[in-house]
This record gives C-alpha cells, structure tokens and sequence, in this order.
C-alpha cells in the first residue's frame, strides 16, 4: 500500500518505531519529521502487522527523472527479502505512472550491502567493489549528496557523512555476506553512510504497469 505522507496517523507511525526498535531504532516523533521531509510511504503488512515500510519521493534532479529513498525498514524474518521485493514493486508502480516511457534514477542510503538488495536487478548499480566511478557517476554522486544534504561527500568511495540522524535503507536478508568496501569504511557513529543508486530503464518499468 502507498499513501502521501501526510496521510499518516499515529498508530502507523508507532507501528513503524516498533518494527525499527531492534535495528536503528527510529522514534515516533523523528518518523515524524521524516514523514514532513518525503512525500510517498509505502508499507507490507502481513496478518495486520507491519513488515516493512519506505518513504521516498519522485521528483527531477536536473531534469533526470528520480525516485530517491528517503529511509526504509523490513523485519529480519524469514520473509524479508519477499517483504523488500514487495515494496520495490509500489515504487516502480509509482515510477511509471510518473515517468512514463523514460529511465528512471533509484537511488538510497545504505549501512550495509543488503541495503542494496533494494536496487537488485537495475542497470549500473553504484558504487561497485569491481567497477571504478568514471566522471559521470562521480557527479551523480555528488548531486545525491547535494540531496540528502550530506554534510562531507567523498565522490570515490561514495561515502558521506550525515548530522549523526541513521537514515538509512535498513535491511538485512538472511545469510546476506558480511560488509565489504566502502561500507566497512562508514564511521557509523560519525554519521557515516554511502549512497547507492541505480538506473530503472524505461522497459524494466513497463513490467509494473498494474498494482
């Protein structure tokens, strides 16, 4: 299910605090804040209880159709890769209703590489520990620094520094490999985080043309 933002209640944002209570630990009044920041929630439930959730919003970045990810959580269960795939799919929905027939930019903060299992199946995923950032990606790299409003950016690692808040696409998938670069560099407590992005082409998101 996605809603605007604006449209949440406090149940769902208690609901949401529960489910991030093991992991980052995001509070209701700080949902909140971020719920102000976004314009799109996307949640899975299931049985009636919260799976996961994603704020983002769709917008242009220097004419460049974007979908950025604001923050995003899915429970470490058994179910959360099918949770993660769930909620993918309300976004690229969305995507296509907004952009249609055009590529779209996906992009998110991540912790940790199982955040990237968000972007799985895109074009050119960055960064990558095989594939060196030429110019380009170096410059989008910093126009989604410039987004996320990171306070330092180091366009070769990826790697930006935040005001300490952990906002970030939080997923785990089960028997997913341990950190590697850049992520292992991230100082977690300075506020460190990479940001990751991907291309959704024109014909990939032609497959989500239905609800």
């Amino acid at each position: 299910m996605t809603k605007d933002c604006v449209a949440l209640d406090d149940v769902e944002l208690s609901d949401m605090a529960d489910l991030t209570s093991a992991t980052v630990g995001w509070e209701v009044g700080q949902l909140g804040k971020q719920a102000d920041e976004w314009v799109l929630v996307s949640q899975a439930a299931k049985s009636g209880k919260l799976k996961g959730f994603m704020f983002t919003t769709l917008e242009r970045i220097g004419g460049t159709p974007a979908m950025v990810i604001g923050l995003a959580s899915v429970a470490r269960d058994r179910s959360s890769a099918a949770t993660m795939r769930a909620i993918m799919h309300e976004q690229y929905h969305r995507a296509l209703m907004a952009f249609p027939d055009e590529d779209v930019l996906v992009s998110g903060r991540m912790l940790q590489p199982g955040g990237l299992t968000a972007l799985e199946k895109l074009v050119d995923v960055r960064p990558s520990e095989r594939v060196k950032a030429n110019g380009e990606e170096r410059a989008w790299g910093r126009r989604l620094s410039k987004r996320y409003g990171a306070l330092q950016f180091d366009d070769r690692s990826m790697v930006a520094r935040g005001d300490g808040d952990v906002l970030v696409v939080d997923h785990c998938p089960t028997g997913h490999a341990a950190a590697a670069e850049p992520f292992s560099a991230c100082d977690v407590d300075a506020g460190d985080y990479v940001i990751a992005w991907g291309w959704a082409m024109a014909e990939f998101l032609e497959k989500f043309g239905t609800d």
